[in-house]
């Protein structure tokens, strides 16, 4: 596994509060689709998401998450590449939260929790093609 961070999705009560806050850092909001706020970092990104709807995603119940409802995401270039890399997770210690499938909006995903329990989403987005040297960016790397 690359040593580096995708998209970093802090599940959010209300979205339009919290993203006011990180507009009031300084933070632009690039073009997402309805129901994902997204600020693209240098070279990562970070996205709000509903917290029900975040733990819907993962099958889990809200007071399951945590504090502060936070997953890490690790983007991979190819559909291919999720399986092997939740496998390998695994191995290492990992508990497999959700195994890799097809997602709605296009993609293909899994999620793990670390020994500690901190999850990880191995995510290949169709929509958000990596750089040359693994950058994530919300719409692509240029």
């Amino acid at each position: 596994m690359d040593q580096r961070v995708s998209l970093i999705t802090l599940g959010a009560r209300d979205m339009e509060k919290l993203a006011a806050f990180y507009e009031a850092l300084g933070w632009k909001r690039v073009d997402s689709p309805d129901g994902v706020i997204a600020f693209d970092l240098i070279g990562q990104t970070l996205g709000l998401y509903p917290l029900q709807a975040l733990a819907d995603d993962i099958g889990l119940p809200i007071d399951a998450l945590g504090h502060g409802a936070t997953t890490l995401a690790h983007n991979v270039p190819k559909k291919a590449d999720v399986v092997p890399l939740l496998a390998r997770a695994e191995q290492a210690g990992a508990k497999i939260l959700k195994p890799a499938q097809d997602v709605f909006w296009g993609g293909h995903h899994g999620y793990f929790a670390d020994p500690e329990g901190h999850v990880w989403e191995i995510a290949h987005n169709p929509f958000s093609p990596l750089g040359p040297n693994g950058e994530f960016q919300w719409n692509g790397a240029a």
